[in-house]
């Protein structure tokens, strides 16, 4: 049995100063955080999807760096966003259309998908400080360049926060370890090329948004799942398919071990769109998305947050 408590989430050195909180088993709502040590306080990089998880967060930030001063998002999505309210006075940045969609969206539990998450009690806080394109932080003497790929990629609002001094990128949800890629709330297209960012930057080490510390090849194995899904909507489309049919009709191959395989229908969706003209990050109704997920699984989605 794999062990998903929040008990189980531990604390990895990556740089100097710089540590990576990483939750197994990397699931739906089961991200990974970061944090760098700013010489008596802390700048941390996302929050949990649950209050429980996001306190187990802030009392190990705690004991190794210090108090949250400064908070980063990655992205809007909540197991990055929904433990915002628990770090006191810190400054949270964010991408502009983070704030913008958290204003919109509000905290989302998605009731009747997934079932068993135990969120606790959740408030919506939004980044205080925003940009558009790069913004340069400082955790004491450690640079940290926040970068958006320029365009919708897992979203539209994805941030990479780069150490250029310790070669060390938190990569956020750009980067999955072990779980299938999710763009239905981004781009398919624009994944594949906000890739070539991280590929330019040249890390030498990755902390993903969900599962293992990783190097350049993960950032390669995510391409080949996106370029998969691409062709599969392709195949799908010329022989007049469904998303869903499509997905059923697919044979996984190698990408069969991968988790979470039921977005194979929500991707689908996302890079049928994009066959049909749409731009990338373009708004799509979620509805036929996430019901075809379920179909795929037969049922409400099983949760570990």
């Amino acid at each position: 049995m794999i062990d998903r408590s929040p008990g189980a989430a531990s604390v990895k050195q990556l740089a100097d100063g710089a540590f990576g909180y990483v939750q197994p088993d990397g699931s739906w709502f089961i991200n990974n955080c970061g944090f760098v040590d700013a010489d008596g306080h802390a700048v941390l990089i996302d929050t949990c999807a649950t209050e429980r998880r996001t306190r187990a967060l802030l009392s190990a930030v705690g004991d190794t760096a210090g108090p949250v001063t400064t908070l980063v998002n990655t992205h809007h999505h909540g197991d990055h966003t929904n433990g915002n309210y628990l770090v006191g006075g810190a400054t949270v940045v964010g991408h502009r259309k983070t704030r913008e969609t958290l204003l919109a969206d509000g905290i989302q539990r998605y009731e009747g998908v997934f079932t068993d998450s135990e969120w606790g009690k959740l408030e919506l806080r939004v980044p205080d400080l925003v940009f558009d394109d790069t913004v340069t932080i400082y955790a004491g003497r450690t640079r940290m360049d926040l970068i958006h790929p320029g365009h919708a990629a897992h979203t539209t609002n994805d941030v990479l926060v780069w150490l250029p001094g310790q070669r060390l990128l938190y990569a956020g949800d750009l980067v999955f370890n072990g779980g299938s890629p999710f763009a239905l709330m981004g781009s398919v297209a624009g994944w594949r090329a906000a890739l070539n960012v991280i590929r330019e930057l040249d890390p030498a080490v990755i902390l993903p948004g969900h599962g293992p510390v990783c190097g350049l090849e993960t950032v390669d194995a995510v391409d080949d799942y996106l370029e998969f899904v691409q062709r599969a909507a392709e195949t799908g489309k010329a022989a007049g398919r469904s998303p869903l049919d499509q997905a059923k009709a697919t044979d996984l191959g190698r990408f069969a071990e991968l988790t979470e395989q039921e977005r194979l229908a929500g991707n689908l969706h996302r890079a049928y769109a994009e066959l049909d003209g749409e731009g990338w990050g373009a708004p799509l109704d979620l509805g036929a998305p996430m019901r075809d997920m379920l179909a795929w699984n037969g049922g409400p989605i099983r949760c570990f947050s």
